[in-house]
């Protein structure tokens, strides 16, 4: 199957086509919809692959049970007219005997790396074999996704790849919830309290308008999380330079106002970037 897909964009490649390419894990929703759409836009043909890539999956997470419904995922690429669909197996990724994977350092280790130890060497490796089959001049990443487009981006200027790294807006729901395939996890009540996150980011943001520090609006982002009672866990919540994924103490020109938290059990991340101005 790899070998049919390069062929097939090795003959666009060869008629002077651009390719634009979307990877997703299928259970695709309106943010995924959104690249495909801004994809279309900006290139000749599209190509969207959906693989549920288990190296990016640790130890008791949720690879068995995440959303799969592959019908579904095909009448909305149908829907928009998307060129072409590339939907491999484990066995055609990752054949037996594989034996290479991909490590961006320093950045792969911060954030959600610190709780999801190996995640994004998993994202490195099969973005890096997808790049390679699929031949994109574009690829195309949801904001909301901020340290993979990172990291992504450090890997294909350190390894000299032909493609453009896109970074897109989060897509966001009605009141603010950021869009995401796991959101089909949360229960009634722990769907209206995640909500508390991007209203927590966004009061946040706004205080950079007046005189305040990294650490007060820390202080507000931490106290705003905290007083939801489903908040089960904040893994991380702050003010980071959003090319090192460091905390900062002292604001830049653009800013990362990130978290991780868990409402009941499921985890939810999103940011916003926040300008200063003096």
């Amino acid at each position: 199957m790899p070998r049919v897909m390069q062929e097939t964009s090795k003959r666009y490649l060869h008629t002077g086509k651009t390719i634009g390419f979307v990877p997703t894990m299928g259970a695709l929703h309106e943010g995924h919809l959104s690249l495909i759409r801004r994809a279309k836009s900006e290139n000749d043909i599209v190509v969207a692959s959906i693989f549920v890539n288990p190296l990016q999956f640790g130890a008791g997470e949720d690879l068995d049970i995440y959303p799969r419904d592959l019908e579904k995922d095909l009448d909305k690429l149908r829907e928009l007219d998307t060129n072409i669909l590339f939907v491999p197996g484990d066995k055609i990724i990752y054949p037996e005997g594989f034996a290479t994977r991909i490590a961006v350092e320093r950045l792969s280790d911060r954030l959600c790396g610190r709780f999801r130890p190996d995640h994004f060497s998993g994202v490195a490796t099969v973005v890096c074999k997808l790049f390679n089959i699929v031949k994109p001049a574009r690829a195309y990443f949801g904001q909301k996704d901020f340290q993979q487009t990172v990291v992504i981006s450090r890997m294909v200027e350190d390894l000299n790849m032909d493609v453009e790294v896109v970074i897109c807006p989060t897509v966001r729901e009605s009141d603010g919830l950021a869009m995401s395939s796991r959101n089909v996890y949360l229960g009634a009540k722990e769907r209206l309290a995640a909500t508390v996150l991007y209203k927590a980011l966004s009061s946040c943001s706004q205080m950079m308008a007046g005189p305040s520090t990294p650490n007060e609006v820390k202080k507000k982002l931490l106290e705003m999380l905290s007083a939801e009672p489903l908040v089960s866990e904040i893994q991380y919540a702050g003010i980071y330079d959003p090319a090192t994924l460091l905390e900062i103490d002292e604001f830049k020109q653009r800013n990362l106002i990130a978290a991780a938290i868990k409402v009941g059990g499921v985890r939810l991340i999103d940011n916003v970037m926040a300008e200063y101005h003096k």
